[in-house]
C-alpha cells in the first residue's frame, strides 16, 4: 500500500493457479479490495506497463487473455484511476482517503503534479502531521526529518537552501497543526492538492490534423482539455462533460460532439491504438462518475456514508476523550512539575530558613557577648568619666591655683626683670666707678711709688744720721722697702718736709677709702649672688609646675636681660 502497488509473486500465483486460469480482472481487483478492506472501488484499478504504455485491467476479460507481461512475477499496480472533484465529499472510507493521500503524494514529489514552492512547503507540513503526530520539540529535535523525502527536486535546486533550513521552514507550519488527527491531515494534504492545475490530469500526445503539430489531451473529473505541448497548466480549450453529447473513435481518429448542436465537431488523431483505447476507457469512466454524482447516492453508498458519519463521529469522540485525557495527563504533569518544583523551592526556602535561624542564633550569642562586653565597656567608661570628672574638678581647681602662680610668677618675673634691669644700670654704673677706681688705683700706686721712692731717698740721706745714733742699718734691698719705711714712720723722724707729710696723708686715706669700697663691692657681691640663686630656684620650680600641668614650656620670659646683667655682674666682680 505505501507505494500503491500489488506483486503477483509466484508464491501467490501457486495459491490461486486452480482458478487464475479462469480468472477476469475483476476476479483479481475483488481480492485486492478485499484484501485492503477497501469499498469505494469505483475510483481504483490495477494498472500495468506494457512497451513503455501504461494499460489498466479491464474487469470483464480474463486476465491472462489481456495484454499483461508474461515475466514471472507479473507486476500490477493499484492507483487511483478517476479522481473525485471534491475529495471531501466524495471520499467516504478513510482506507480510500489514505490511498488518494499515497497516490497524490507521490505525483508530487515525481513532478507529475505541478506545486510551487510555497505549497509544497505547506503541504510537506500536513505529510509529516500526518506521520508523526504532533509536534513536541522535547522529542522532534533538529534533523528528524533529515529521512523523510518531502519536497520535490526542483523545489529544492531552485532555491540556495540547505536541508536544515528546509526542515525549519516546514517545522514551523507542522507546530501548527497540532491536535490535527491523520486522516484530517491527510484530508487537509488533498483538499490543497485538488487545487492545483494538473490535480487527476491523465495526458496524451493528439494531433488535430494529420499534418498539424502535437497537442495534449488532457481527461480529468471536469471533462476533455486540449493543451500546447509546453504549457500542461493552462488548456486553450476545454470540453465539459456536461457539454459532450457523444465521444467516438475509429481507429486513429477521435470525434467529439458537443451537446449544443450549433457547435462544431471536435476530431482529433492519435498514433496508437493502446493509447486511443485508454482514452475511450478513461472517458466514459470519468462521465459516468459524472453523471453519478449529480444523481442520489445508492443505498450501498448511503450507508457506506452512513458508517462512515458514524465512525468519524466515534473516532471524533474518542479522539475528544483522548485529548481530554492528554490535556488531564498533561494538567496532572504539569502539576507535578509544579508540586515538585515548589516542593524543592519549599526545601530550598526550609534550608535557607535553617541556616538563616542558625546565623541569627549565632548573630543572637555574638550579639549577646557584645552587649556584655559593651556593658563592661560602659562601666569601665562610666568609672574612667568619673575619674576624669575627678580629675577635671581637680584640674579646674589646680587651674586655678595655676592661674594664681602664674601671675605671681609672672609678676616676680616683672619684678625680677625690673630688678635685672636695675643690676644692670647698677654693674654699669658701678663698672664706670670701677673703671675710675681703677684709675685712681694706677694713680695711687704711682703716686706710693712715688712717695716710696722718695722716701727711700729721704730716708738714705737721713738714716746715717741716726743709725749713728741707734743700731746699724738694716739690710738694704727692694723686699725691705716697706719695712724700711714702717721704721721711718716708727721712729717718727723729727724732719720738717711738709710734701712728705702731705704725701703720707694722703696714702692712709686713700688706703682706707679702698679697703672701704672693696668691703661695701663684696658685700653687694653676696647679696647678688643670693638672688642670683634664689631666681634660679624659682624658674626651676616655675618650669617642674608648668610641666605638670601640661604645657610644653612656661611662658616666655626674656632673658637678655637678666644674662647680660648677670655677667657684666660677674665680669665686674672678676675684674675687681
Amino acid at each position: 500500500l505505501a507505494i500503491s502497488s500489488l506483486h503477483l509473486t509466484k508464491a501467490f500465483t501457486n495459491k490461486i493457479k486452480v482458478h487464475i486460469v479462469k480468472w477476469k480482472g475483476k476476479d483479481l481487483f475483488d481480492l485486492v479490495c478485499r484484501t485492503i478492506g477497501l469499498r469505494e472501488t469505483w475510483f481504483f484499478g490495477l494498472r500495468y506497463t506494457v512497451k513503455d504504455t501504461h494499460a489498466w485491467l479491464k474487469p470483464d476479460k480474463r486476465v491472462l487473455d489481456q495484454e499483461v507481461p508474461k515475466d514471472s512475477p507479473i507486476t500490477f499496480h493499484f492507483l487511483a484511476k478517476f479522481f473525485p472533484e471534491k475529495v471531501e465529499e466524495e471520499l467516504v472510507q478513510e482506507i480510500t482517503q489514505h490511498l488518494f493521500f499515497l497516490q497524490v503524494k507521490k505525483q508530487i514529489l515525481d513532478e507529475e503534479i505541478f506545486c510551487s514552492p510555497e505549497a509544497s512547503v505547506l503541504l510537506a507540513s500536513y505529510a509529516v502531521q500526518a506521520k508523526y503526530g504532533d509536534y513536541d520539540p522535547n522529542f522532534h529535535k533538529p534533523g528528524f526529518l533529515a529521512q523523510d523525502e518531502l519536497l520535490p527536486k526542483r523545489v529544492l535546486m531552485q532555491y540556495q537552501m540547505t536541508p536544515e533550513m528546509w526542515e525549519e521552514k516546514i517545522t514551523a507550519w507542522y507546530a501548527e497543526h497540532r491536535n490535527i488527527a491523520r486522516d484530517e491531515a491527510e484530508m487537509e494534504y488533498l483538499k490543497i492538492a485538488q487545487d492545483l492545475d494538473m490535480y487527476g490530469v491523465s495526458y496524451f500526445p493528439i494531433t488535430q490534423n494529420k499534418r498539424d503539430k502535437e497537442l495534449l489531451l488532457g481527461v480529468d473529473a471536469q471533462g476533455l482539455h486540449i493543451y500546447s505541448p509546453n504549457s500542461k497548466l493552462n488548456p486553450n480549450k476545454s470540453f465539459p462533460w456536461s457539454g459532450i453529447r457523444n465521444i467516438s473513435y475509429s481507429e486513429k481518429e477521435f470525434t467529439i460532439k458537443p451537446l449544443d448542436k450549433k457547435k462544431d465537431v471536435f476530431k482529433f488523431y492519435s498514433s496508437q491504438l493502446r493509447v486511443n483505447k485508454l482514452i475511450l476507457q478513461l472517458c466514459i469512466g470519468n462521465h459516468d462518475l459524472f453523471m453519478r454524482r449529480r444523481k442520489v447516492d445508492s443505498i450501498e453508498v448511503q450507508q457506506m456514508k452512513a458508517q462512515a458519519k458514524e465512525e468519524k463521529a466515534r473516532k471524533k469522540m474518542e479522539r475528544q476523550i483522548l485529548a481530554r485525557e492528554k490535556q488531564m495527563r498533561e494538567d496532572a504533569e504539569r502539576a507535578k512539575e509544579e508540586m515538585e518544583r515548589r516542593l524543592f523551592q519549599l526545601q530550598d526556602e526550609a534550608r535557607m530558613a535553617n541556616e538563616a535561624l542558625l546565623r541569627s542564633e549565632e548573630t543572637a550569642d555574638l550579639l549577646a557577648e557584645k552587649a556584655q562586653i559593651a556593658e563592661e565597656e560602659a562601666k569601665l567608661l562610666a568609672h574612667k568619666a568619673a575619674e576624669a570628672e575627678q580629675e577635671r574638678q581637680r584640674l579646674e581647681v589646680t587651674a586655678l591655683k595655676t592661674k594664681e602662680e602664674h601671675r605671681l610668677m609672672e609678676q616676680k618675673m616683672r619684678e625680677a626683670e625690673q630688678l635685672a634691669v636695675k643690676l644692670v644700670e647698677q654693674s654699669e654704673r658701678r663698672s664706670k666707678e670701677a673703671d675710675h677706681l681703677k684709675q685712681d688705683l694706677n694713680e695711687a700706686k704711682d703716686a706710693e711709688r712715688r712717695a716710696k721712692q722718695k722716701l727711700l731717698e729721704i730716708t738714705k740721706t737721713t738714716y746715717p744720721l741716726i743709725a749713728a745714733y741707734s743700731s746699724p742699718p738694716p739690710p738694704s734691698g727692694p723686699e725691705n722697702m716697706e719695712m724700711q719705711l714702717e721704721m721711718a714712720t716708727s721712729h717718727r723722724l723729727d724732719f720738717k718736709d711738709p710734701d712728705m707729710k702731705r704725701l703720707s696723708m694722703e696714702i692712709e686715706r686713700e688706703r682706707l677709702e679702698y679697703m672701704e669700697k672693696s668691703k661695701h663691692l663684696q658685700d653687694q657681691l653676696k647679696e647678688l649672688k643670693s638672688e642670683i640663686e634664689s631666681l634660679k630656684l624659682e624658674e626651676q620650680q616655675q618650669a617642674g609646675i608648668y610641666n605638670l600641668r601640661g604645657y610644653a614650656e612656661p611662658p616666655y620670659v626674656p632673658h637678655s636681660n637678666r644674662n647680660s646683667a648677670y655677667m657684666a655682674q660677674m665680669a665686674f666682680f672678676e675684674e675687681v
